[in-house]
């Protein structure tokens, strides 16, 4: 094309004669194309952005001799210094702050005496007089090149790289043409010059130079017209917007999206600068003129220009928020890039700017008449001049949106950096008038909605000055809906309606309406209602904070004025939530007192027949919120406590007689664990308990415990032990002084409350102990919560002892553990769990140590004793498998039993015992029942240890302190012979006793505890009757055991000297009772389980020990046990035989007794019964106790085994002649001196035997006897041959 072509096509319809071309300078032989190309290499070669900070940035834009022109640029990362903005962008160069500034708006720039623009070279100071359509032209081709580049776009990278470099070529040659304008503007042109008669007419012939303005003012509508709208460029091109930028590369799309974005800009830059440069003057455009026949100017342009951009703009926002659900509005963005972003802080500015300077038409004034005209949709002869119809499915919700987006613009400065003490522009007439839609009946609009409605109105308040009309509107709507759930059936159970549970939640809910919020979060988690309650809440704080006067007293007659009698009336328990809801965020910031009474007296408008359990319960929880109000303001709650506690006694007398109608009875309870709720939130939340809690704690606690059953009986107890344990940390603290402040108030204080913590004490031991009291013995096992309240009402007597009640004076720490820990009637459950509180109680060991009382430790340790023998006492009888529930509560015990030994272990007196007898094995893995038994033993020793008569007597004392009646505490087991595991239990724990503490035992002070439990246990009047089988359990138990009351009793005879004889009748009449019982019944089947006699004889024990024991268990066996009837052996002869040969074999000794009351029994058994098993077992007894009295040769147990042989062989010899030589015989091999030393008895008896016989010599005798003989070496041969010697 040519360039008189261009000329014409950069003029159009309107090409006026330039009456001074200038053509483009051509380098010497350059062609036009080679101009251009070389013009791109140039901008290729400086694209690269500069990544400075702003001050460093204008720091040296002076020296900055080639700077590049700005531009909307999103192609930017975090290297930019973590701004909002690329570096070139309008904003973060400071191009708006020169134009706005009326500052050069490029000084650097443009001079030399030529500029090249679109590859020609022109006059700097001339160029745009003398070429202005031309250059426009030019301008406009460009675009159209562009726009081929768009068509010619492609998918391969190597030609995307080319189209890349050209289209950004083409945007910049056009951007810095528009940049030239600017700076010409501002340079060289003149302001008009008025004539004569001061006036100047628009169409009156003038220089080139005086018609720029004019010609300016036409090209830039034609470049308008030539863009057109943004909103209406192809998907193509408006897809850019999403594009990722990877590797910097672009599609042309991108760049002319991006050029269009900056001719719509630079448009309205430029006629800013020109209506500055004119001096405000207007600038009329020769040749046009609108339909109306109104001539176009430089302020009609503009105006019409901003107004359509912005159109574009929010038609670009509508298409975004298409896709925008409500719950997620505050965290989309209505740009879809940061340059759509940065183009609307710029037209905010602008038109700020011009608006202060000129009162021109302000920002919101555009914004809004563009909202407007999509709720209006007027027709085409209404429209205005400059917008057109869009359309919104949604225009209100969009309004809202698009309004909170761009309030949050106004946070940004000329220089794109977030500035938040900034002064905003406020939009609230606009927003008063969505407001009003929003809430309008007859829009309806849906909660969904209304939601995020209100959340944008909460962030405008966040943004701009307070409104209190937005209060009053939307109160106008809430008044008549306040029994509206607000709910949004999609979003689940997170929107239904929530009634508050506690009167802390309540409260919090609505506290959380009166702080800093996260806005966007509220969607999911607060009904409209209450985003409602955080817009009036910020309303009162921050007005009051500004000007001083507080807008309650604005406000208050409007919200009063809604509830009358009628209306509350007709309130159910939603509208009673909201009404509540409403009221305690107005006492939290506003007049509390006032606010409060107010409430009560529209609560009284209320019916009470018609009130439902559940709206009473939620009238309770409210008052309780408005008492945990004046606690956090540190108010006297005295008046409102005293009305709440009222009723609540009258709720327990009802809950108290009301038997057996359970319905009744659970309404009843909802509605009073409201009550004991609402009372523990206040004790936890008051600092100082000096506010008249006490009032709270009423005589309806006393008819409320009897009737309280289970998880009710456990909410109370669990309500007391926190009401006892804040008492008592808040009036250590007090005592001690930590009250902060040091004024006059703060002095006061400690006195003030503690006449309150008397009072609450006081009311704490009236109204709950009695019951507590009454509990400790009742007919099953405790809750441990009865423990835990009762050790708590122990260390409150031991902080706050004089409002104990009188019965516990004057000592109320001593007779509480009296009644609770040491009372052998109470249940071990409940002592284990109360003393395991108080064991280790440091000021509580002082208190008695202060009070001499010397026996707190051993009454402990006595406890301890009850608790670990009475662990199965609560446990059936029977052999029904346990139930889940049973093993839980029996583990539960266990637990604790072991917690208790823990802390008795740890004990002092304790802990000395230990340490004088240790053990290897560590206390803390033992169960309790093992624990109990190491300190059986360590006591035992310890007492061993001691010396002198006085500690011995001191330790006997202290010993049976320790142990108490023991007797007592198994008596259970023993009434019901069960369970099981109780009587194993008894028998091992007594057993030990006797075993470890047989020293102790022996002495008098204790001896007759020992005949007690040898009477209770082993010889009770059961056990006497032989015809009358024991229980098995019974008897599994004392088979186990008895060996240790064997062993002990064994000792107690070996020391006793008054009560001896009466001891070893009582052992053996226990060996009489016992070892029959079993013995079985026959030996083969002694190995299903050893005979506890035998265990006890085999143990390791003293020699004296088992001497006793073993005379007496032999002596018992001869006399009932091996007894013949005539001839006839006694029954189970061999078992009790094998018996005998047990011991001779495990204890591997022959002792005197074996001797005198085995041997003889033997030798009968021997000659008069046939039985193998029993003629084998005796042959081997009579073996051991000859080998046995071998080892011992030449001492007293032979002679004695030769005296009882000498007695056999003469009552045996005459009738069994053969058996007692064939027994003679076999001890023949056994031990020849023996039976040696035995011949003369022998010779001496079979003579008798013949003599008696009267027949003369035996010769089958003599015969036997001489074979005797044969194995008695020369002796025996001597008697021999004395015996031929006789015969011949």
């Amino acid at each position: 094309m040519g360039v008189a072509a261009l000329a014409q096509y950069g003029a159009g319809a309107g090409a006026r004669d330039l009456r001074k071309s200038v053509w483009p300078r051509k380098g010497s032989g350059a062609s036009v194309g080679a101009q251009v190309e070389a013009m791109d290499d140039d901008f290729e070669s400086s694209s690269t952005p500069l990544f400075l900070t702003e001050s460093l940035e204008m720091a040296i834009e002076v020296e900055n001799e080639n700077s590049k022109p700005p531009c909307f640029s999103c192609a930017f990362d975090n290297q930019n210094g973590g701004r909002s903005f690329s570096t070139e962008s309008y904003l973060a160069s400071g191009s708006l702050k020169r134009v706005l500034l009326r500052l050069d708006p490029s000084p650097n720039d443009y001079e030399d005496d030529v500029v090249e623009m679109f590859g020609f070279q022109w006059v700097t100071e001339t160029a745009l007089v003398e070429s202005c359509g031309l250059l426009f032209g030019l301008f406009r081709q460009q675009i159209y090149r562009l726009e081929n580049l768009v068509q010619m776009s492609s998918s391969d990278f190597g030609q995307a790289a080319n189209l890349h470099s050209e289209a950004e070529s083409i945007r910049h040659q056009c951007i810095e043409f528009l940049h030239y304008v600017k700076v010409f503007i501002f340079r060289y042109l003149e302001p008009p010059k008025a004539e004569n008669d001061g006036t100047l007419h628009p169409y009156e012939e003038a220089s080139i130079e005086t018609q720029l303005p004019s010609m300016l003012v036409e090209e830039l509508h034609d470049l308008t017209m030539h863009i057109g709208h943004l909103c209406e460029l192809p998907n193509s091109v408006l897809v850019a917007f999403t594009m990722q930028h990877q590797a910097k590369v672009f599609p042309p799309s991108w760049h002319l999206l991006h050029l269009h974005l900056d001719i719509n800009w630079l448009v309205l830059e430029l006629l800013h600068v020109l209506g500055e440069k004119m001096m405000r003057q207007v600038v009329y455009a020769n040749h046009f003129t609108n339909p109306t026949g109104e001539n176009l100017t430089s302020i009609s342009l503009f105006k019409t220009h901003c107004g359509s951009l912005i159109s574009d703009l929010i038609s670009l926002s509508i298409n975004k928020y298409i896709k925008v659900r409500p719950s997620e509005a505050l965290t989309s963005h209505h740009y879809s890039c940061v340059c759509v972003k940065e183009l609307w802080i710029l037209l905010i500015q602008l038109l700020g700017h011009r608006n202060k300077g000129s009162h021109t038409e302000c920002f919101w004034s555009l914004v809004n008449k563009t909202l407007k005209n999509i709720f209006e949709r007027p027709s085409s002869s209404e429209r205005m001049s400059g917008f057109e119809t869009i359309q919104c499915k949604d225009p209100l919700s969009f309004s809202w949106w698009i309004i909170i987006n761009l309030a949050s613009l106004y946070r940004f400065d000329r220089n794109g950096n977030l500035d938040e003490k900034k002064q905003k522009e406020s939009n609230w007439k606009f927003v008063e008038e969505l407001l009003k839609k929003s809430t309008d009946a007859q829009t309806g609009v849906l909660e969904e909605h209304l939601r995020m409605h209100l959340q944008c109105c909460l962030t405008l308040c966040s943004f701009w000055d307070l409104n209190l009309s937005v209060v009053t509107i939307l109160w106008d709507y809430y008044s008549k809906n306040l029994n509206s759930c607000f709910t949004i059936p999609w979003l689940g159970l997170k929107g239904m309606a929530n009634i508050s549970k506690t009167s802390l939640s309540m409260l919090e809910l609505v506290k959380s309406c009166c702080c800093e919020q996260e806005i966007p979060a509220l969607y999911n988690s607060r009904n409209s209602y209450f985003i409602f309650l955080s817009i009036l809440a910020q309303m009162m704080k921050e007005e009051a904070e500004n000007s001083g006067v507080h807008p309650w007293k604005q406000i208050k007659g409007r919200i009063y004025s809604k509830f009358h009698r009628r209306r509350m009336q007709e309130l159910t328990e939603v509208g009673l939530q909201n009404f509540f809801s409403l009221f305690l965020m107005l006492a939290i910031v506003a007049e509390t007192e006032d606010i409060v009474s107010r409430v009560l007296d529209l609560l009284d408008f209320l019916t009470p027949s018609a009130i439902t359990m559940s709206q009473r319960a939620l009238i309770w929880r409210g008052h309780f919120a408005f008492l945990l109000i004046y606690v956090e303001k540190n108010m006297d709650i005295s008046v409102l406590a005293e009305k709440l506690s009222n009723a609540f006694r009258e709720k327990a007398k009802e809950f108290l007689v009301t038997k057996n109608d359970y319905t009744q009875k659970q309404n009843l309870w909802t509605l009073l664990s409201t009550y004991i709720d609402g009372v523990q939130e206040v004790f936890e939340t008051s600092c100082y308990l000096s506010l008249s809690e006490e009032k709270l704690l009423n005589d309806g606690f006393t008819m409320l415990l009897p009737a309280c059953r289970g998880a009710e009986l456990s909410m109370v107890l669990n309500f007391l032990q926190v009401v006892l344990a804040r008492l008592r940390s808040v009036h250590k603290r007090v005592s001690q002084g930590l009250q902060p402040g040091k004024g006059a108030a703060a002095a006061q204080l400690p006195s003030v409350a503690k006449e309150h913590h008397l009072a609450v004490a006081s009311a704490l031991w009236r109204n709950f102990f009695p019951y507590l009291k009454s509990q400790r013995m009742s007919q099953m096992p405790p809750s441990p919560q009865l423990a835990d309240t009762a050790a708590g009402f122990t260390l409150l007597a031991l902080d706050i002892p004089s409002k104990a009640l009188s019965d516990l004076q004057p000592q109320p720490v001593l007779s509480m553990m009296h009644l609770f820990g040491w009372d052998d009637m109470v249940w071990p459950q409940l002592v284990s769990r109360y003393l395991s509180h108080l064991i280790q109680n440091s000021a509580l060991c002082e208190a008695f140590s202060s009070m001499g009382y010397t026996s707190y430790e051993a009454l402990t340790v006595r406890s301890w004793f009850r608790c670990v023998l009475q662990m199965f006492i609560d446990q059936p009888t029977g052999t029904l498998a346990k139930t889940d529930a049973e093993r839980t509560v029996e583990k539960a015990y266990m637990e604790q039993l072991t917690e208790m030994t823990r802390l008795v272990f740890k004990l002092s007196e304790v802990e000395n015992i230990l340490s004088k007898a240790p053990d290897e094995e560590s206390v803390f893995k033992q169960d309790p029942k093992n624990a109990l038994v190491r300190f059986i033993k360590a006591v035992g020793r310890t007492y061993s240890g001691l010396q002198t008569l006085p500690e011995k007597s001191a330790m006997v004392a202290k010993t049976l302190e320790y142990l108490g009646d023991v007797l007592k505490y198994v008596k259970p087991y023993l009434k019901v012979k069960g369970p099981p595991e109780g009587l194993q239990l008894t028998y091992w724990i007594t057993g030990c006793l006797v075993k470890f503490w047989a020293p102790i035992l022996a002495t008098s002070k204790a001896q007759q505890l020992l005949f007690r439990i040898v009477d209770c246990l082993l010889l009770p009047h059961s056990v006497l009757q032989q015809d009358k089988e024991l229980p098995v359990a019974l008897l599994s138990a004392i088979q186990e055991s008895l060996p240790l009351y064997l062993q002990g009793l064994s000792f107690v005879c070996c020391q006793s000297q008054t009560q001896g004889a009466y001891l070893n009748q009582l052992l053996g009449s226990i060996i009489q009772q016992y070892f029959g019982r079993f013995l079985p019944s026959s030996p083969t089947a002694l190995g299903a389980g050893q005979h506890p006699m035998l265990t006890a004889l085999c143990t390791s024990i003293s020699a004296s020990q088992m001497l006793r024991l073993r005379k007496t268990t032999l002596h018992v066996i001869n006399e009932n046990y091996m007894q013949f009837k005539g001839n006839a052996p006694p029954p189970r002869l061999a078992s009790v035989l094998a018996f005998v040969l047990d011991v001779l074999q495990r204890t591997q000794s022959t002792e005197l007794c074996d001797i005198d009351l085995v041997l003889p029994a033997v030798f009968k058994c021997m000659v008069l019964v046939n039985e193998l098993q029993v003629k084998k077992i005796s042959a081997d007894i009579l073996q051991y106790v000859v080998e046995g009295c071998q080892a011992g040769s030449g001492g007293e147990r032979a002679t004695q085994l030769t005296s009882v042989f000498r007695q056999f062989i003469q009552d045996y010899t005459a009738v069994y002649d053969h058996r007692v030589f064939s027994i003679l015989e076999t001890v023949a091999v056994l031990d020849p001196t023996l039976v040696t030393s035995l011949i003369p008895t022998i010779t001496q008896s079979l003579k008798d035997s013949e003599h008696k016989q009267g027949l003369g010599r035996n010769a089958a005798q003599r015969e036997a006897y001489k074979r005797l003989l044969s194995y008695l070496t020369e002796a025996g041969q001597n008697e021999i041959q004395k015996l031929e010697n006789e015969t011949g």
